[in-house]
């Protein structure tokens, strides 16, 4: 069976496509041509260039696939022109969704985001039936996937054979940008993470995270959407067991909201006269005053997906930020707060 998947040079995506390649799937890549290829590296799947803007490109790689995964996004919590996020994110993926059910596709998984989804006020693990309008949405990024949810329910809802997986914050391996999150454990791990935030988040294994795509694909109901996370953790304690696998103590300083959110308002004010992206976004800071809790029951009930431990996520992510140059990465950048 051949199978396209977007976004799969990224965190989740190369994830997915290892996971695929071990089902026995006949892989292709989407790839845009600028792209880093490293997370492809030794996997024997087809590479077509092409982008998620550029509808004849998507004819062209869903043509002879039975299955998709569309990984891909524009994932950034800040942009000088926030508009190409929703043409990336909305109309590619309308797009998409399009020459998929045009070319006969028979399965299409959806990557979404916990972050266009609902929170329990009272600090509760949300699931997918928690509430949730756009206008409680914080950001164009989490605005643009909440959109793009929306078109996929739409064609699945006239019979097209789509399903939706919504990762919470994962952890691991090839994570070159990094993510957020994984800056953060990155950082902690060699020493700089010195200050936090309240604030809290769900923790996976983004291997974890590819076998609950894998799983939606077998077993998803069509139009169902499914939450693939692990371990609900305060930053505090996240950090905290970053420093114990480290074999180390933890010094770590509380900052308030108001701190981070100054520090994201001036770094905001100097990226727009640089054009070059915050290290601390607005959103980010707007963000960290949320406890974002999740439960995957939905997904254990239905797919049998199950995650392991958060120790061994972070475990795996540090060994892999030491394996690839974490602390010499470092050395060029300046120190930042969690938010």
């Amino acid at each position: 069976m051949t199978t396209l998947v977007t976004g799969a040079t990224g965190f989740i995506g190369s994830a997915v496509a290892r996971a695929l390649v071990s089902s026995g799937h006949e892989v292709r890549a989407l790839v845009r041509p600028n792209s880093d290829r490293a997370n492809l590296l030794g996997l024997p799947i087809e590479v077509m260039e092409g982008d998620l803007r550029d509808r004849p490109s998507l004819v062209k790689a869903v043509d002879g696939c039975r299955a998709v995964f569309h990984a891909g996004a524009d994932y950034r919590l800040w942009a000088r022109d926030p508009e190409t996020i929703y043409e990336t994110n909305v109309a590619g993926t309308e797009a998409l969704l399009a020459a998929a059910e045009a070319g006969g596709v028979e399965r299409f998984v959806y990557t979404g985001s916990v972050g266009a989804m609902g929170i329990d006020p009272s600090g509760n693990p949300a699931d997918e039936t928690t509430p949730v309008t756009i206008e409680d949405l914080i950001g164009h990024y989490h605005r643009s996937k909440f959109l793009a949810e929306q078109a996929v329910h739409k064609f699945a809802a006239r019979g097209f054979p789509a399903v939706i997986v919504c990762p919470t914050f994962p952890l691991g391996p090839r994570d070159i940008k990094p993510t957020p999150t994984g800056r953060a454990i990155r950082d902690a791990a060699f020493g700089r993470m010195p200050a936090y935030v309240d604030t809290g988040i769900n923790v996976v294994h983004v291997d974890d995270v590819a076998t609950g795509h894998v799983l939606a694909f077998q077993r998803g109901r069509i139009g169902q959407s499914y939450i693939l996370g692990g371990d609900n953790m305060t930053l505090h304690d996240l950090l905290m067991l970053v420093a114990r696998t480290q074999g180390r103590q933890a010094r770590l300083v509380r900052i308030p909201h108001a701190a981070v959110f100054a520090m994201a308002l001036a770094a905001e004010g100097f990226a727009r006269l640089t054009g070059h992206a915050p290290l601390v976004t607005l959103d980010e800071a707007r963000l960290a005053r949320r406890h974002m809790y999740f439960s995957s029951a939905r997904a254990e009930r239905e797919l049998g997906y199950k995650a392991r431990p958060a120790d061994e996520a972070v475990r795996d992510a540090i060994a892999w930020f030491d394996s690839h140059g974490g602390r010499r990465r470092m050395a060029s950048e300046t120190p930042v707060t969690a938010a």
